[in-house]
């Protein structure tokens, strides 16, 4: 029976983007700024995301706490609201949609690990997140997903699989429960 190995783990097919220079300024951008809880003010934090390449939009409010890995993968677009400690993990594009609640703690994958493998490759997958959407405090959306528009997964839930517009989603893995219907 064949072993894990991560010594012949091979991560040279993915490229980050970006320089060696950039990345290393992002780090100490996203530690001072973002992932800091002495610096609340969004507006600042919208120019220092802009700055390094992502996509922001009007009015979008990021807490103290919110760590995201590099900004140039990510679009934020309009009236938007990410909670303290909220982890974006852009290893390849997350673009989230307008009026999008991302409440406390959840967590935003994009890459994973092939455990079929002895090396344990990386697995990287785009995320989407519909206008409407509301994920739900400690969260957590796995890489390659679709969260639809107005979709709802709730506190703790874990996404494995792409979620229906106007639906909510509960447990882990998280099924859907109910339609939303907004009034």
């Amino acid at each position: 029976m064949k072993q894990t190995d991560l010594y012949s783990y091979n991560n040279s097919p993915y490229h980050p983007g970006g320089t060696a220079l950039k990345r290393v300024l992002w780090y100490y951008v996203n530690v001072l700024f973002f992932k800091s809880s002495l610096f609340p003010f969004y507006g600042f934090k919208n120019t220092l995301l802009r700055w390094f390449g992502a996509k922001v939009g009007d009015q979008v409010e990021l807490k103290p706490g919110v760590n995201i890995k590099y900004p140039w993968h990510l679009t934020i677009r309009n009236e938007v609201w990410i909670g303290e400690n909220v982890w974006i993990d852009c290893l390849v594009p997350v673009n989230i949609g307008n009026n999008v609640c991302i409440s406390q703690g959840a967590v935003i994958l994009t890459g994973s690990h092939n455990y079929k493998k002895p090396s344990f490759d990386l697995i990287t997958g785009n995320v989407v997140i519909d206008d409407g959407a509301w994920i739900g405090a400690f969260a957590v959306i796995n890489q390659g997903l679709t969260i639809g528009a107005h979709a709802v997964l709730t506190a703790g839930s874990i996404a494995t699989k792409n979620l229906e517009p106007y639906s909510i989603y509960q447990g882990n893995p998280a099924v859907k429960v109910r339609d939303r219907i907004i009034e």
